[in-house]
């Protein structure tokens, strides 16, 4: 018995010896697995943890497999058919806004005793708009027309005047042919000539202007007319149009410290890469509040944002599920990321955004910021010091993102507000350089399911869906939306290309091809019939039914509230 029970207690002591290796190469192996687990496992925050996802994918290689619940999103963003820096043909189409030989000068026209004064309202880019059509008003009436009054009392509050924006002297004669414009009302026995106040109606046309507004000049010899926003109609006489064009593409010239610091800007935008996009944003919590659409911000962005919406009791009670489905909300930064990328703008692209306070921050912005770490405004490519003499006036800071939006390679807008308006026209203008509007109505449904899809699936449909939305030529039929948008009276094309329909993409240089107008007279149709409300759950069928517009947000608005209107001016 003594011997069996020594025989045991070996084998016990044997046994245990074998085990302790075992047990610490377990341990091991667990201990390592939990610091794994520690220093892969994402933060509590979800900001943090977009980041970190997207970071991964912006890593990755086309190749690279990084399993998601949503899909992978490789380095090179999507592949496109066409290149994504130019628009196709667009080589091929110039602006042409010269006057006609039978469009008499100015100095022949002009009437004396008359005297047209207008005072703008809104942002810059309302203002543009209103100094533009102040330009051809004046020439519809004989007039002499004053150097246009900026807003100063607006919710943009800037106390600039037209001299302090723009090149003062240059305008003058640069129109000098076309209209006679003076600084200020002459004296007439020591006293200035006074003005008669008095308002125009929206989108009133030149006989308008010669049975309502001439009788007045011709009895009170100056008048002003007020709040002259949207005061000209889109249909109009093609040499009034044409001096639409020469007044917003030549004779409007930032002044001098403006331009300089815009082109230090771009500058400094080019030194950091050949190509760089700049995206008007338009993210900002008014801007939210009026769309009454859900950014899935859950009751805390409710409340918030209804707060907001209340100030303006001409608002009434939305429906952001249709607003969605109609395509009137603005994409969120996420979603314009996964739009560029899908389009086939890498992460290696650089940003330009031009926007005000973006709603929830850099919470808000770090999706973006992830899918783009190269990431730039003003604010970041400029010092303090540099900004100082422009950042207290809201409209020079906002010639500055002008000036930087309109010399970016792409330009791409999140909403339809006059600066997305103005510059969509100028780009056309110079060159059909990229433009890319967001087709929300049916990009909606492709981000809601997007969980359902890989990557390749997404960015094909995308790029499906922004066909006819990328600023290309011929992309909206003549006279269709609003003129400053699509200045088709002024766009001409060279008339050999009428039949190559396939050429590849723009290729820079001089070419002497006998040049042809697009259009036929300008066949413009008014914006109130051009912007039908049609329930998406109706599918349109084919999208080029609609000549690829956009809802305006000014044009949405139905009654006449200024802060309103002013906020979403630009």
């Amino acid at each position: 018995m003594a011997l069996q029970r020594r025989r045991h207690n070996n084998y016990q002591r044997i046994r245990i010896r074998l085990l302790i290796p075992l047990i610490s190469g377990v341990a091991a192996a667990l201990l390592v697995l939990f610091s794994l687990l520690s220093i892969l496992a994402p933060s509590p925050n979800d900001t943090d943890h977009l980041r970190h996802f997207y970071t991964s994918s912006l890593n990755a290689t086309p190749d690279d497999a990084i399993t998601t619940p949503v899909f992978c999103v490789p380095r090179g963003g999507g592949k496109m058919d066409r290149h994504v820096w130019s628009s196709r043909n667009s080589e091929h189409f110039h602006g042409c806004s010269d006057a006609g030989n039978k469009f008499p000068k100015a100095q022949v026209i002009t009437q004396a005793n008359r005297y047209l004064m207008i005072a703008t309202s809104g942002g810059l880019n309302q203002q543009r708009t209103g100094i533009t059509d102040g330009v051809v008003a004046a020439r519809i009436l004989n007039a002499t027309l004053v150097i246009p009054k900026l807003d100063q009392k607006s919710f943009w509050k800037d106390s600039s005047n037209f001299s302090e924006i723009f090149d003062v002297d240059w305008f003058i004669s640069y129109l000098s042919k076309d209209v006679k414009i003076i600084k200020q009302l002459p004296r007439r026995g020591g006293k200035t000539l006074s003005s008669y106040n008095m308002r125009v109606p929206r989108k009133c046309n030149e006989r308008c202007y010669v049975n309502r507004i001439l009788p007045v000049l011709l009895k009170k010899h100056a008048v002003q007319l007020s709040k002259f926003d949207y005061r000209l109609a889109n249909r109009l006489d093609t040499e009034y149009q044409k001096l639409r064009c020469r007044v917003n593409y030549h004779a409007l010239r930032f002044t001098n410290p403006i331009f300089s610091m815009g082109e230090k800007l771009v500058h400094r935008m080019r030194m950091r890469s050949k190509h760089y996009i700049a995206l008007h944003l338009r993210f900002e919590p008014d801007m939210l509040a009026f769309s009454g659409c859900d950014y899935g911000g859950g009751e805390k962005e409710q409340k918030e944002l209804g707060t907001i919406r209340r100030r303006w009791k001409t608002l009434h009670r939305s429906n952001p599920d249709r607003q969605r489905r109609q395509g009137k909300c603005p994409l969120t930064p996420e979603e314009v990321g996964l739009m560029l990328r899908a389009l086939g703008y890498g992460s290696d692209v650089h940003i330009y955004v031009a926007s005000g306070e973006v709603y929830g921050g850099e919470e808000t912005l770090a999706p973006l910021k992830a899918l783009f770490p190269n990431f730039h405004s003003k604010d970041t490519i400029a010092t303090k010091e540099e900004l100082e003499p422009f950042s207290p006036f809201s409209s020079r800071m906002a010639a500055l993102d002008f000036i930087v939006c309109d010399e970016s390679d792409v330009f791409v807008t999140n909403n339809n507000g006059n600066m997305a308006k103005i510059l969509a026209g100028r780009r056309r203008y110079f060159g059909h350089k990229p433009t890319i509007r967001p087709n929300a109505k049916k990009l909606y449904r492709l981000f809601l399911n997007r969980n359902n899809l890989t990557w390749e699936v997404f960015a094909s449909s995308v790029r499906t869906f922004q066909k006819g939305f990328m600023g290309e030529p011929k992309e909206v039929r003549p006279g269709r939306g609003g003129f400053h948008e699509n200045p088709s009276t002024c766009i001409c094309e060279d008339s050999v290309t009428k039949v190559e329909k396939t050429s590849g993409p723009r290729k820079f240089g001089k070419d002497n091809t006998n040049r042809k107008n697009v259009t036929n007279n300008d066949q413009d149709v008014d914006d109130e019939s051009e912007w039908p409300d049609m329930d998406d759950d109706e599918d349109q069928g084919d999208e080029k039914g609609m000549f690829n517009e956009t809802i305006s947000d000014y044009e949405a608005l139905n009654s006449e509230d200024p802060e309103l209107e002013e906020i979403l001016s630009d």
